[in-house]
């Protein structure tokens, strides 16, 4: 080791890079566990962080809760965008939604697929919370993602476009819920057939 390499200052960690790695704990320990059951030591023993930078990167438990129910939704978007850019219609577009919900379902789950993340912490949290606003908001917004694209099959009558985007989306959850009760995407593939006959008949 020369003399200048012994003087330099040890490698600073990137910026962020704690809050990553408790964001990356809280997906795998809330996904798994259950936002309840899972506690900050369990957390930040996972991220492999001490507890004081917990808090320095967020504010309490329902602050991270909230910076996790933003990630999962982004997460899901962007595999949505993946899907639709290679979606060559209006008709592909919305099998886009139904084919990003399927490339969630096969993540490399800890303990296996256990249905929506997003909905499945919003059972936990008392009505008014807000983390259930966000999680209405992100289904709000995949049912107007929906909408937008029967509003292009459908641009004489955008009253139908909008009720088969409801019933779709109904669709869509009903075959997440059994799918993550089954472990299992076979219900995913099943919705995403049904959707694409609906569509075949407009």
């Amino acid at each position: 080791m020369t003399e200048m390499e012994a003087a330099a200052p040890p490698p600073r960690r990137r910026r962020g890079a704690a809050r990553e790695r408790l964001l990356a704990a809280a997906a795998r320990r809330f996904y798994a566990d259950g936002v309840s059951a899972t506690g900050i030591d369990a957390i930040t023993a996972d991220a492999g962080v001490a507890k004081m930078s917990l808090y320095n990167n967020f504010s309490s438990k329902a602050d991270l809760v909230m910076a996790y129910l933003g990630a999962r939704h982004e997460e899901w978007m962007e595999l949505y965008r993946r899907r639709l850019a290679a979606a060559p219609d209006a008709r592909g577009g919305v099998l886009a939604v139904f084919d990003a919900y399927a490339d969630h379902a096969n993540f490399s789950y800890e303990h296996g697929f256990r249905g929506c993340g997003l909905l499945n912490a919003a059972a936990e949290l008392p009505a008014g919370d807000e983390g259930r606003t966000v999680v209405r908001r992100h289904k709000e917004e995949v049912e107007d993602l929906l909408a937008g694209h029967l509003e292009e099959l459908l641009p004489d009558d955008p009253e139908r476009a909008r009720a088969t985007a409801e019933h779709l989306s109904f669709l869509l959850e009903g075959a997440m819920a059994r799918a993550g009760l089954e472990g299992a995407d076979t219900r995913l593939e099943h919705a995403r057939s049904m959707a694409a006959d609906l569509l075949d008949r407009l």
